[in-house]
């Protein structure tokens, strides 16, 4: 005896209730792997149109906020935020990210507050190297490794990006980057371990893969 399979069909003229939008706008999110679900990508992947959840909650972040997801469009990012993301993408591809990389993970911040602030990505770009290749208000390295350090072991934003960017996100053990492998994730590393005395300034740091700076350890 033949099994008979049935299948329920939307009318499309029948009504959505407010939970099956904000479901569906879940269930996007959680296919493309992001907790802010553009209305792009929702236009793409959910089973509505990104208008009638417009209609329904007024708002699209009123509806992300309802659906317990990110709300897109954040317009008081500082200018660190901002910075941050473009070196998670750049880290992320191994060279300058392109704009479009800002409407996809692991970018968590869109195109818009780049413009409001810098009036364009390229801008943005530009203003980032500049922020990067600030010069540091560093202290001379010391010859004696006496522990007592001149400068803490944090490694800030603007001097991984310096390092990174420096290094063509490659590692300087053994050559590998994420515009070769996605996979790839980067450290920033201190040449002369920051536990044997070493300064965490530029010429004593250096962009190594994972795997290259678990096996490095604090090893000279």
């Amino acid at each position: 005896m033949n099994k008979q399979f049935f299948a329920f069909s939307r009318s499309p003229n029948s009504p959505v209730t407010d939970q099956e939008l904000l479901d569906d706008l879940k269930k996007v999110s959680d296919f493309v792997g992001t907790l802010k679900a553009t209305q792009k990508i929702y236009n793409e992947h959910g089973s509505f149109n990104a208008s009638t959840v417009l209609r329904r909650f007024q708002t699209w972040n009123k509806a992300l906020e309802l659906a317990k997801l990110e709300v897109s469009n954040i317009s008081n990012y500082s200018d660190e935020e901002l910075f941050k993301n473009i070196l998670v993408l750049w880290e992320h591809s191994g060279r300058q990210p392109r704009r479009s990389q800002l409407s996809k993970p692991p970018s968590c911040i869109s195109q818009n507050p780049y413009v409001r602030r810098f009036g364009s990505w390229l801008s943005a770009l530009e203003a980032f190297v500049e922020f990067a290749n600030e010069k540091q208000l560093l202290q001379n390295n010391s010859s004696k490794f006496d522990n007592k350090h001149k400068t803490g072991r944090d490694i800030n934003l603007r001097l991984r990006a310096k390092i990174l960017i420096r290094d063509n996100c490659i590692c300087k053990m053994c050559g590998t980057s994420p515009a070769k492998n996605s996979d790839v994730v980067l450290h920033v590393d201190h040449v002369i371990p920051y536990s044997k005395g070493g300064e965490t300034i530029e010429k004593n740091l250096q962009t190594l893969c994972m795997t290259c700076n678990i096996g490095k350890s604090n090893v000279l």
